[in-house]
């Protein structure tokens, strides 16, 4: 009696990654660590499983909502990470000692979160963070911003916008208004605006978190201020008048912009927008969100901000913080639906033709020549028709082909084959190295 056979299937919101979106996927995570680096930032990592009580109340109550949450064999309540920003805080608190402060850290790692599927948001996800703990300075919120652009040119992106804004300068303007003890349900809603649109978050404000009509179009008021980023700025602090914490972060977001000025980042890829709220609870100071100029509709593709008092649940030592994430599989999501994620399937730029059955020996030796010398090569495994292979090589997306028989034996030389444009020329074994470093 034959088994049934069980129907390969992922579950919903959870995609499995062929090599030629992996290849992308890799080489985007090689960035953004090289990124990292060059600014100082050191790897960690955390566990996936933590306790609940680590993660629970930590987001807000949408992350509650969202935590992949169960009692395991232990009896131990826990949960899966929802994001790198919460463990990191406890990894600060429990290994202070060891790291001492400020520290730099960065972590790529998957996180999990049981909300709705949409294009570029699955429920596991690998997020790129990269924070500096244990110090309150401006400079590090600055910095911050730095790695930002400079992570999003590297990967290749000319057109994006850095949205900046500063949580101080939010709730100076709420405790004008008279709403500063309201302030999570206030932010939480206005960091929707650009979803549901200004009436949406009004009723929102006015249903769900109980402020006035009139109260609510204050701070959205606030939030649609317009003109250059110094323009806003002065209308903002204008706005908080005397208000010693909004008057605050108004100077935080003017060091700010002055600083990108000076080291020369494009004042185009960074705005100043008084909307952006951050839906988190543990955001304290600035935050920032980066959209693409080619594909604003597929959301942040690199958010954080500052967190001053996220720690402070683990440990009574002031450990403020401040970091950001990039999304990766966001970001990859929009690479595809730019069309920028070229069709290669193999890591390797270079195939070495099976071209004589008796010569398996001399096609390997040449593999480990080119890879010695930093050319990633493949030899095909059997001796099959020069079409198949060529034919292998054209849909992995390999650049080149080596083919070598007797003749080419004889004379110490092989032939190099571009495949994309379908030229071929024949090649000293001696200057094989730098003829394709040259071409590469």
């Amino acid at each position: 009696m034959s088994k049934d056979l069980i129907q390969p299937r992922t579950l919903k919101g959870f995609r499995d990654y062929l090599p030629e979106v992996m290849i992308v996927r890799e080489r985007l995570m090689e960035t953004a660590r090289r990124v990292y680096r060059s600014y100082g930032f050191s790897p960690i990592d955390t566990p996936a499983l933590e306790y609940a009580e680590i993660l629970a109340g930590k987001g807000g109550e949408e992350s509650d909502k969202q935590l992949f949450r169960f009692v395991d064999h232990g009896a131990r309540d826990v949960a899966l990470r929802f994001d790198l920003t919460v463990p990191f805080a406890r990894f600060a608190a429990e290994h202070l000692n060891e790291i001492g402060t400020p520290f730099k850290r960065y972590h790529i790692a998957p996180v999990w979160r049981g909300e709705n599927t949409q294009r570029g948001r699955y429920r596991e996800f690998v997020q790129c963070d990269f924070d500096t703990i244990g110090t309150d300075s401006n400079v590090s919120d600055i910095e911050t911003l730095m790695v930002i652009h400079d992570l999003m040119v590297a990967i290749g992106f000319e057109r994006f916008t850095i949205r900046v804004n500063h949580r101080m300068l939010l709730n100076g303007v709420l405790e004008n208004l008279g709403v500063a003890d309201k302030s999570v349900g206030l932010l939480r809603a206005l960091d929707k605006v650009l979803k549901i649109g200004r009436e949406a978050v009004i009723a929102e404000m006015v249903d769900k978190v109980g402020v006035t009509t009139e109260q609510a179009a204050g701070v959205l008021d606030f939030a649609s201020l317009k003109g250059t980023n110094i323009e806003i700025l002065d209308a903002a602090q204008k706005l908080v008048g005397t208000n010693e914490r909004g008057l605050e972060g108004a100077a935080r977001l003017r060091q700010l912009l002055n600083a990108c000025e000076m080291a020369g980042l494009k004042s185009e890829r960074i705005a100043l927008d008084l909307s952006i709220a951050r839906g988190l609870d543990y955001y304290t100071g600035t935050i920032y969100e980066t959209f693409l100029g080619d594909l604003p509709g597929i959301g942040s593709v690199c958010s954080g901000g500052r967190y001053d008092n996220l720690a402070g649940l683990f440990t009574k030592t002031p450990l403020p913080g401040v970091g950001a994430s990039l999304g990766l599989d966001r970001l990859l999501a929009a690479m595809e639906e730019l069309k920028l994620v070229s069709k290669v399937s193999t890591p390797a730029p270079v195939l070495i033709i099976h071209f004589d059955k008796d010569r398996a020996a001399e096609y390997l030796r040449m593999g480990r020549v080119l890879r010695a010398a930093g050319i990633g090569a493949e030899v095909y495994a059997l001796p099959k028709p020069m079409k198949k292979q060529l034919q292998y090589a054209d849909a992995k997306g390999f650049r080149f082909a080596l083919i070598a028989g007797s003749n080419e034996f004889d004379k110490g030389c092989w032939m190099l084959k571009d495949l994309a444009k379908q030229e071929q020329q024949e090649v000293a074994e001696a200057d094989l190295i730098a003829t394709l470093q040259q071409k590469l």
